[in-house]
């Protein structure tokens, strides 16, 4: 077993599949990859949705109050299922032979994630849980699979996130260009890149305190569960940013969410579910309504504080204005969304779409964890630091045998 890993470490390209599903929940992002010195190709890419039951179960895991012991064993191992699927699904269709790929990188679906910590027997204990059981993708496709990338960084003081920034450097420096990579997720995270030279699979990467990436506040999770109470769930999400379109900003409530305590904090900082997630939404609708805002016009305040939210924390945080800002996630197909931002940052600043750079809005998450499976495999430390708070780079994930 550990002489079959180091000869696969030991392979000049390999091909890598990266499995994600987000903070939203709708779906597994499966990606298949060549990784090697001449920098990476993404061979296949899609995503497949949960079913309605299967999403609503998970949901009901997201929340203390609906969270059974039962169902998160259960649906640990479905997702494992589920997630095994999705990367034979994907391989048949795009015709790449499943015994082709040489690893996996899962991410699984995260449950909880608490970045601040909890006391317990008199210390800060910070934790995360991510499901989707690697031995069952390892079982059903016969590939070893790497996965739980978050807890070792939590172990070395970390919050576990965010992960991305390893993988940004590999896809999106530039020598001369400052860079913002955003993506609008569930959760919105930046990654800045100072202008340097990028990162290739030949050698090891050197330790950069000038880089730095955390959680700006609110995606699309707000938005998406607005989307769904305005249209008495017949929609999950606001298409292309239709229905704030038609609506028009509430100054005074925008104001007042831009007060939001998260915001202020200096990174590292990562935040989810338990901030953002459905409570807040729901407090936020009733407060709306009970102010006489319309269902589109709290939508369109909800998109714009999501633009809001990030140019504000370019401003605060980042050293200087960026050049380019590469938008990533869900969020990069909401036109709305999109106009708003463009307002926001400063006139020099130029929204570019990944695509030039060889992955997509939607692909990148899927990308990047295989990417941060391959440098588990290769012995390389796949957090940064200065993004997460951890005490040191380490190596992240634990490896399923084949």
């Amino acid at each position: 077993m550990v002489q079959a890993l180091a000869r696969l470490a030991r392979k000049k390209t390999l091909r890598v599949a990266g499995l994600m599903s987000g903070t939203s929940a709708d779906g597994v992002s499966a990606a298949i990859c060549d990784i090697g010195p001449r920098g990476l190709g993404v061979r296949a890419f899609r995503t497949y949705p949960y079913s309605g039951e299967l999403r609503a179960r998970i949901f009901r895991l997201f929340e203390p109050r609906t969270s059974r012991v039962d169902d998160l064993c259960h649906l640990n191992f479905a997702l494992g299922e589920v997630f095994a699927a999705a990367l034979a699904r994907l391989a048949k269709e795009s015709r790449v032979p499943l015994r082709s790929i040489d690893l996996i990188g899962s991410h699984g679906q995260t449950i909880q994630h608490l970045p601040a910590g909890v006391r317990f027997c008199g210390r800060l204990l910070r934790s995360t849980l991510q499901i989707g059981e690697p031995c069952v993708i390892a079982e059903r496709t016969g590939i070893a699979t790497v996965a739980d990338f978050r807890p070792r960084d939590v172990a070395a003081g970390g919050q576990g996130a965010p992960l991305v920034p390893f993988a940004d450097r590999f896809l999106f420096r530039d020598r001369k260009k400052r860079r913002a990579v955003q993506n609008v997720g569930g959760i919105a995270n930046v990654t800045y890149l100072p202008p340097g030279p990028p990162f290739t699979a030949n050698r090891q990467p050197v330790t950069d305190n000038r880089l730095l990436a955390f959680d700006t506040g609110p995606g699309n999770m707000v938005i998406d569960r607005l989307a769904w109470r305005a249209t008495g769930g017949r929609r999950s999400f606001d298409a292309g940013g239709r229905l704030a379109a038609r609506g028009t900003i509430d100054a005074r409530l925008l104001a007042e969410l831009m007060c939001h305590p998260f915001l202020a904090r200096r990174p590292p900082k990562s935040t989810g579910r338990e901030q953002f997630g459905v409570h807040f939404a729901d407090e936020l609708w009733r407060r709306g309504r009970r102010q006489r805002l319309g269902p589109e016009d709290l939508l369109a305040t909800a998109t714009a504080f999501t633009a809001r939210s990030i140019a504000d924390a370019y401003a605060r945080f980042l050293p200087g204005p960026v050049d380019e800002v590469v938008l990533c996630g869900g969020g990069a197909r909401n036109r709305t969304l999109l106009g708003m931002l463009r307002a926001e940052l400063p006139r020099r600043t130029k929204l570019v779409p990944p695509e030039r750079f060889g992955v997509t809005a939607e692909s990148r998450e899927a990308v990047c964890f295989a990417i941060l499976a391959w440098a588990t495999l290769k012995g390389l430390a796949g957090n940064v630091p200065a993004a997460t708070g951890a005490r040191q780079p380490v190596v992240l994930g634990k490896i399923v045998p084949a």
